[in-house]
C-alpha cells in the first residue's frame, strides 16, 4: 500500500504469470511469420525457462499453434481478434443507423435471418424515436412484424416451412395475421413490392415497415417503426430508407452478416 498526499492508496492486485503470458502474445503478434521461443523471450524480457512454460500452455490452450520450429496465433487468439472486429462493425452499423434513424424521423433496425432464426442485429436508441419494446420476442413472433415478414419472405419454401412448423402463427393483436394462409398470401405481396408494410399487428401504437436489402445470400433487411399516429408518413419515410439503404448501410450490413 502506497501512501499519497498523506493518505494511503491500494494498489490493485496484478497476476505477474497473466502478465508475462500478455507479453509473450504481443511478441509474437509482432511477426506475421512467427517467431522461435528464444527470439520471443528476448522481445518479452522473460526467462527461457519461463518463456517455455508458458508457451506450452499457450499452446495447449489453443491461443498459440507451433509450426515448423516458431510460434503463431492460433485458433483460440484469432476468436478474440473476430469478435473485437464484429464488435467494431456492429458499432459502425449502429452509428449509420443512428444518422438514418435521425434524417427519417423514425426508430431504425437492422435484421438478418440466420440458423433459422431472426436477429434483430442493430437498433436505434434515441429516446425521441424510441424503438419498439420487445414484450414478445422478435424470434418466435416473425409472421407479426414488418421485420419478419421481410425475412420470410426472402426464404425459400422449404425454409419458411420449417420456421412456421417450429414458429406457427398467432394473433398478437387484433390486427395480426390469423392463420398460416393469410400470411402467405402477405408473403406474397411483399416480395412483389420489396417491402412489407404492418400496421399495429406486433405492437397497438405502433406501424413499421421493413425493406430488403442485398448481402450475399443471407435474407436481412433494413426496417423503421413509427407512433400509430404518424402513420401518415410511414411510406414516405420508407421511401426514403429505400434511398438511404442503398447508399449508406448495404456495405456495412454485409460485413455483419456473413
Amino acid at each position: 500500500m502506497a501512501v499519497v498526499n498523506g493518505e494511503s492508496v491500494s494498489h490493485p492486485t496484478l497476476i505477474g504469470s497473466v502478465q508475462r503470458a500478455l507479453r509473450l502474445l504481443e511478441a509474437v503478434g509482432a511477426h506475421s511469420a512467427g517467431a522461435p521461443a528464444k527470439q520471443l523471450a528476448r522481445e518479452a524480457g522473460l526467462p527461457l525457462p519461463t518463456t517455455y512454460h508458458l508457451l506450452r500452455t499457450l499452446t495447449h490452450e489453443g491461443y498459440l499453434r507451433r509450426e515448423n520450429g516458431v510460434f503463431v496465433y492460433g485458433e483460440a487468439a484469432g476468436s478474440i481478434g473476430r469478435a473485437g472486429a464484429e464488435r467494431c462493425r456492429r458499432a459502425e452499423l449502429g452509428d449509420a443507423l443512428a444518422v438514418v434513424g435521425r434524417r427519417v424521423g423514425a426508430a431504425a433496425y437492422f435484421a438478418v435471418y440466420r440458423e433459422g432464426e431472426v436477429e434483430v442485429v442493430a437498433a436505434t436508441e434515441d429516446p425521441q424515436r424510441p424503438p419498439v419494446e420487445e414484450w414478445v420476442d422478435f424470434r418466435t413472433t416473425a409472421h407479426a412484424h414488418a421485420i419478419g415478414q421481410c425475412l420470410l419472405a426472402q426464404l425459400d419454401e422449404q425454409a419458411r416451412k420449417d420456421h412456421l412448423a417450429r414458429y406457427p402463427v398467432q394473433s398478437l393483436t387484433p390486427y395480426s395475421v390469423r392463420c398460416e394462409d393469410d400470411l402467405l398470401h402477405r408473403l406474397d405481396a411483399v416480395r412483389r413490392a420489396q417491402v412489407a408494410y404492418e400496421q399495429q399487428e406486433y405492437a397497438l401504437g405502433t406501424v413499421c415497415s421493413a425493406i430488403p436489402i442485398q448481402v450475399g445470400s443471407a435474407a436481412a433487411t433494413v426496417a423503421i417503426s413509427l407512433p400509430a399516429s404518424d402513420a401518415q408518413r410511414l411510406h414516405c419515410v420508407t421511401e426514403r430508407l429505400r434511398r438511404m439503404a442503398e447508399a449508406t448501410l448495404t456495405t456495412l450490413a454485409f460485413s455483419i452478416s456473413i
